[in-house]
């Protein structure tokens, strides 16, 4: 036990310093593909290998649909043309608009969040816990787990809602005091993911409750949970679900023209 104070001066200070500079450690983020154009041919193979249907043709290109993304990595990997990748992790989305406004100063530093598992296989939901870890420690940001609904600011769902978990969703929901806000988290909770709707499950959050921010990835890192987390507060500002294809290109110019 001796030997703690001495390793930890040794070691330093490891927690991530996102939000106020970007983290450039590797791996915190797998990246997502970007849309784009793409050659005669290959936007429609890109298109028949994603197995949920995120990536979509368009006149120019392609066109990536965040929420549906599961990053099985069919698009990047085994084929001649694969997409342009981004390769970072501000992945959250503002979802409704003016009809909820991210919570004001009187949140910023001390609100709570209930974790609810709505059918997750396990991946969401071990990224969620990673947040309380040293790396990410959210708590430095004001950010608490709570068990109880009631004292609750923030209902972070995983999992496609499954038909067991409809009505216990519903009642945590209920039972969170105004203002209240749902972050949906993973592929699974904003479109089903692979699952996709069924008489299993819902085939996401917004089918059962009001979602303010969605965060996709299947799953996504720590740093894009955090994000949202930062997005309900109007801390940082929101990124964009669909990624896409590029602009036409120009006409060429008659020759004389200015």
């Amino acid at each position: 036990m001796r030997g703690w104070v001495p390793a930890g001066l040794r070691t330093g200070v490891r927690t991530t310093r996102y939000p106020d500079a970007e983290e450039t450690a590797p791996g915190v983020s797998p990246g997502l593909p970007r849309g784009g154009r793409a050659a005669d041919g290959a936007g429609g193979a890109l298109a028949d290998r994603c197995p949920t249907g995120a990536i979509v043709t368009e006149d120019h290109g392609i066109a990536v649909d965040y929420r549906r993304c599961v990053h099985c990595f069919r698009c990047a990997r085994g084929v001649p043309a694969p997409p342009d990748w981004q390769p970072g992790y501000e992945w959250a989305a503002s979802v409704r608009g003016d009809a909820a406004q991210p919570l004001g100063p009187a949140f910023a530093r001390s609100l709570r969040i209930l974790v609810v598992d709505a059918g997750d296989c396990g991946a969401c939901l071990r990224e969620v816990k990673q947040l309380s870890g040293p790396y990410y420690n959210m708590h430095r940001l004001g950010f608490f787990v709570t068990p109880t609904p009631r004292s609750a600011d923030i209902l972070v769902v995983v999992g496609p809602v499954t038909a067991h978990m409809r009505s216990p969703l519903v009642q945590a929901y209920e039972a969170m005091p105004a203002p209240k806000r749902v972050v949906a988290v993973g592929a699974c909770a904003l479109s089903g993911g692979v699952f996709g709707p069924s008489f299993a499950s819902a085939g996401g959050v917004a089918g059962v409750i009001p979602v303010d921010v969605m965060v996709p990835g299947n799953p996504p890192p720590p740093l894009a949970i955090l994000h949202g987390l930062l997005v309900v507060t109007g801390r940082r500002p929101s990124a964009a679900l669909r990624s896409p294809a590029a602009a036409p290109p120009p006409a060429p110019r008659a020759e004389g023209a200015p």
